[in-house]
């Protein structure tokens, strides 16, 4: 039993770690589509904020600052987006689509003298904590962004559902003319709540490139920008929810990882897959239900607001 617990604990730090990424993404994308607006170039923003946060921590020395510097970019490209759906009245699809396509190629471009770099990491870990036996390794020795991801969820939770301010937000997702007419400055806030998502995808990508695999590789976010906004659905706009299903495909991958290396007969190629199998399948399964996806998803979502309408 013993030897089993040994064997489980760094599986599921692992998986923690695997999955915090996608937290930070779907949390962010939550408050986005609890606004109203759809993002679809998660995945973009997610790869320029992995190459901007590890270019920066690789020339300051300063992981902090690449973390910085990744979620200010991914801002940055949100704020574009914003601009052009939220202001311009684009569509907010082809927009997301287009701005993930550009956000793969600048990635490649930027990242191209980046190639072959790398971090190194300190130790991290709670004082007393990390060494109580099994559970320690497990959830006591993570990086402290994994623990900040955990706070950001309560932090959000209490937002939405607890403040005026979160009231108000979800208003402007549910009827934004009705804001509209009360007053309330909805492309503001819609503005607001797509910074906001840049940011945390910003964080997210950084965090795959200064602390999951510390090195910048083309391509490493590898989907899981896709991944993040099918937990949105996953977690039915809920962010309890994000943080189960973000550890689940985390915890998928990490046993796809296992299982290659201890030789299963089955193709790494379709190990691969499972994960992005695993979230249609999960996306099936919910959307069988089609009234409960209509009670929890915002009325307005992926619809433009014109307030001269």
């Amino acid at each position: 039993m013993d030897n089993l617990l040994l064997t489980i604990a760094p599986l599921v730090a692992a998986s923690i770690n695997a999955g915090t990424p996608l937290m930070l993404a779907a949390l962010g994308l939550l408050v986005n589509e609890k606004a109203g607006v759809v993002n679809l170039g998660a995945e973009g923003m997610m790869l320029v904020s992995a190459i901007t946060g590890f270019a920066v921590a690789v020339n300051t020395g300063s992981p902090t600052l690449g973390f910085l510097a990744g979620a200010c970019a991914s801002m940055l490209l949100s704020g574009f987006f914003a601009w052009l759906t939220v202001w311009l009245g684009t569509n907010q699809y082809a927009t997301g689509l287009a701005l993930s396509l550009f956000g793969a190629g600048a990635s490649t471009y930027i990242g191209l003298k980046y190639v072959g770099n790398s971090l190194q990491n300190g130790r991290f870990g709670i004082p007393l904590l990390e060494d109580i036996p099994v559970l320690g390794p497990a959830l006591f020795r993570q990086h402290p962004m994994v623990y900040l991801s955990l706070l950001l969820c309560l932090a959000i939770a209490w937002f939405l559902y607890r403040t005026r301010a979160g009231l108000v937000l979800r208003a402007v997702g549910e009827s934004p003319a009705s804001a509209h007419a009360l007053g309330y400055p909805v492309r503001r806030i819609r503005l607001a709540a797509v910074l906001f998502g840049g940011a945390c995808c910003g964080l997210a990508g950084a965090f795959l490139s200064l602390v999951y695999t510390p090195l910048w590789v083309e391509g490493m976010v590898a989907g899981r920008g896709w991944i993040a906004l099918a937990l949105t659905t996953f977690a039915t706009w809920r962010p309890a929810r994000v943080v189960g299903g973000a550890y689940l495909f985390g915890g998928i991958t990490i046993l796809t990882f296992h299982a290659q290396a201890l030789g299963v007969p089955i193709a790494s190629q379709l190990l691969s897959m499972l994960p992005y199998v695993a979230a249609i399948v999960v996306l099936v399964l919910i959307s069988s239900n089609a009234n409960y996806i209509k009670l929890n998803m915002p009325a307005s979502l992926g619809k433009n607001f014109n307030p001269g309408n």
